[in-house]
């Protein structure tokens, strides 16, 4: 499923081959879109850039307008050379943007809208984004700040919904939240306020190097959705390389005990952990600190 990794990489593939280009082609199956095209035809404006925001992607044309793109749980944006042979039908292409040389496709994008600098100031979804776990800015400070703030504001809020909070730190989703809370060695059920501030940095620590190690190379052409062979481990076979995400009634890699999963959080997410090396913490007192 796409997280921020996956927008991230296909944000920058995007930006290698459409940055600076005219745009020369436009099409779209979403009314909302082909009003505005109607009103303001994208066909002859500049793209001036590409970016990933947590799990948003963004388009920027010249003029003031901006696409902006959710791919929820099954979208994708593809890259195809001119001419080429797209790998799903016309009845799921939601967008379609064409400059010189190159197209690159939105299929089954279940969010997509035109913004201009205005709007998009006022789209909280977006502008209420927190700190972005790949962009440059990021730092273990910053998610160590962001997850502090939200845990003294929602002391009761459990460890994994807080991962998974894009207003908190963008671009996690529920492979790396489970992945980020065994690293860490945190419980996922546990409530904020049980957090010592080593745990808190673990947390920050381990979601950025995950997910920056799963978008180090940004090379290579044609479709630019992660495939889903995320690694979290060291381990080259694929087999082995998460260290608890979908491994329900498995051995722990690291103790041997069993792997266990339970939904969570009001959409019922699935969440996956090792009770011997993330114990649970109830309530006692940290640091003057309920936890």
């Amino acid at each position: 499923m796409p997280e921020g990794d996956t927008i991230y990489r296909t944000a920058r593939a995007m930006q290698g081959v459409l940055a600076g280009k005219v745009v020369t082609g436009f099409e779209t199956g979403l009314a909302l879109l082909a009003r505005v095209n109607d009103d303001a035809p994208v066909i002859g404006r500049v793209i001036d850039r590409v970016e990933a925001r947590g799990k948003w992607c963004l388009v920027f044309f010249s003029g003031d307008l901006m696409l902006a793109t959710h791919m929820l749980m099954s979208g994708s944006w593809h890259l195809y050379r001119t001419g080429e042979r797209w790998r799903m039908g016309m009845s799921r292409m939601r967008v379609a943007i064409s400059v010189e040389g190159w197209q690159a496709v939105a299929f089954n994008v279940p969010i997509a809208e035109f913004h201009t600098a205005r709007t998009l100031g006022r789209d909280k979804r977006i502008a209420g984004l927190g700190i972005d776990v790949l962009s440059p800015e990021y730092s273990v400070e910053g998610g160590v700040g962001a997850l502090a703030r939200y845990g003294a504001e929602h002391p009761e809020a459990e460890v994994g919904v807080v991962l998974l909070n894009q207003r908190v730190m963008a671009g996690l989703g529920n492979m790396y939240k489970s992945e980020v809370a065994f690293a860490a060695g945190v419980n996922p059920f546990r409530a904020m306020r049980t957090l010592t501030p080593g745990e808190m940095e673990r947390l920050a620590e381990f979601s950025a190097r995950y997910m920056r190690a799963n978008v180090v190379d940004g090379k290579g052409d044609g479709i630019v959705t992660y495939g889903g062979n995320r690694r979290t481990t060291r381990a080259m076979d694929r087999e082995e390389r998460l260290w608890v995400y979908r491994r329900q009634g498995q051995e722990c890699r690291r103790c041997g005990a069993t792997v266990m999963m339970r939904k969570q959080g009001e959409q019922a997410r699935s969440t996956y952990w090792c009770a011997e090396c993330q114990p649970w913490v109830g309530d006692v007192r940290v640091e003057g600190r309920s936890k």
